[in-house]
């Protein structure tokens, strides 16, 4: 399954998506693109101040997060970025990258974001991923 950047972002600043995301990945394999996680890094390091987040917390969390996620490199991402670009059109072009990532794993996507509805790739919301993930 891949992680949108606003899961991601979810993931570090509360329990729930990072608890489901531990309590699935025996079974699940979880990816994130480079420019996603690098995406969540920078709304991170923007957002954490606001909430009076210390930068070594933020970041330790993110690290425990990322223990169960495969980071997809840009690289392996060239190979379909022309086919993401089609589908995700000019919803929002900076999607592409999960896109991408969903397409060459063959897997769906968790995120809030609807510029992914339409793509057809599997597209699960917080709301509904527990059904996909098969857990409480």
């Amino acid at each position: 399954m891949v992680i949108d950047a606003n899961i991601l972002i979810r993931a570090v600043f509360g329990q729930r998506v990072r608890q489901r995301i531990a309590a699935a990945s025996e079974q699940v394999a979880f990816y994130v693109a480079e420019a996603n996680f690098e995406e969540a890094r920078r709304y991170l390091a923007q957002l954490a101040p606001r909430r009076g987040i210390p930068e070594s917390i933020w970041k330790a969390s993110l690290d425990t997060v990322m223990s169960a996620i495969q980071l997809v490199g840009q690289e392996e991402l060239a190979l379909v970025e022309t086919e993401a670009r089609a589908r995700i059109g000019r919803r929002d072009e900076r999607d592409w990258p999960a896109l991408a990532a969903a397409l060459l794993m063959n897997c769906p996507i968790w995120t809030e974001d609807q510029d992914f509805f339409g793509t057809g790739v599997p597209t699960w919301t917080t709301a509904t991923v527990d059904i996909y993930l098969d857990t409480p």
